[in-house]
């Protein structure tokens, strides 16, 4: 009896540090409420690594500068000197990075070569994305497109690229025109197959069939249900697709059969000065590293957005 009194007292709630909940029958009909934001989560998730924020820093610098700097300087990347001695010059307080094998400025000429090399691979990124997004929506949500899709993909995926380029480039008059129709002909179907493979697997989800049962409108189930989750995607797309133009632009130059030589990218300069390397390795040097911190940087931002926008990531 002695052990129950215990037992039974030390059950006893102290009312100095408990209380009883009193109803209250507003409260009662409140809602649990986040301010949660998937944007804003993503946004911060993804700024949350140091070394990505240092990226996109150094990659807006670049494209800034590539854009400003020919507005503001009054060097012409294409003048030909008729001196000997403005050749070859080495880097100089007058030639930051020197001069090229017909005397003209490769610092001019690198920051021209960025932008044009930027604008190209932007207008490609642009129509293989914004293509092959629509292409794979339709796709994934038309069964019937199967064999036509599937064979389109095959015939021209299964062509090498390298060939593929170099005829395009053969075939038509080198110029901005035949080097974007050459790499937008083919990076689409790609796309459009990336974007198929994730539509059908969200048109697919449980809340998508739940709302077709409801009698929910197509439009409305791809507009909040679908679109949300692929934009993500599209950007990451996007980021990924502008180092590769850049990077079959430098290698289309690298086996001559680029752009013309008054063109002024990154890919003719870089050419150009692989002719002279041995002698005048700093001829090569500028683009080459701009180059180098365009490609990694993008792969790096483009894979980082991608794991910032997964909502298991988020806090």
């Amino acid at each position: 009896m002695e052990n129950n009194n215990k037992t039974d007292s030390s059950r006893i709630l102290n009312p100095l540090k408990f209380r009883a909940a009193v109803f209250d029958s507003m409260l009662s009909e409140d809602t649990g409420y986040s301010n949660y934001s998937y944007w804003r989560s993503t946004i911060r998730t993804f700024f949350k690594n140091k070394a990505v924020l240092a990226l996109v820093v150094l990659i807006a610098a670049i494209i800034v500068m590539s854009f400003v700097y020919p507005m503001v300087s009054d060097v012409d990347p294409n003048k030909v000197s008729l001196f000997i001695t403005d050749w070859n010059q080495r880097p100089s307080a007058e030639h930051w990075f020197g001069t090229d094998t017909l005397g003209r400025d490769i610092w001019a000429r690198a920051w021209y070569g960025v932008r044009n090399s930027f604008l190209l691979a932007f207008c490609i990124a642009l129509s293989d994305v914004g293509i092959g997004m629509i292409v794979g929506a339709i796709w994934g949500y038309n069964k019937k497109l199967d064999p036509i899709m599937i064979e389109i993909y095959n015939v021209i995926t299964n062509i090498p690229s390298t060939v593929y380029l170099v005829l395009l480039a053969y075939i038509m008059n080198t110029s901005y025109l035949t080097l974007f129709i050459s790499m937008a002909s083919r990076g689409w179907i790609v796309e459009a197959r990336f974007f198929r493979n994730r539509i059908l697997s969200i048109r697919d989800s449980e809340y998508n069939v739940a709302s077709r049962c409801l009698g929910t409108p197509m439009r409305r189930i791809a507009t909040k249900n679908i679109i949300p989750h692929i934009i993500s995607l599209i950007i990451m797309e996007a980021a990924l697709c502008i180092p590769y133009s850049i990077g079959s632009e430098v290698f289309l130059g690298f086996v001559g059969v680029g752009l013309p030589v008054d063109a002024i990218t990154l890919g003719n300069i870089v050419n150009h000065g692989r002719a002279s390397f041995t002698l005048h390795p700093y001829q090569m040097l500028l683009p080459t590293i701009i180059l180098c911190i365009i490609t990694v940087a993008f792969y790096v931002i483009g894979n980082k957005f991608a794991d910032a926008s997964d909502p298991r990531n988020h806090v």
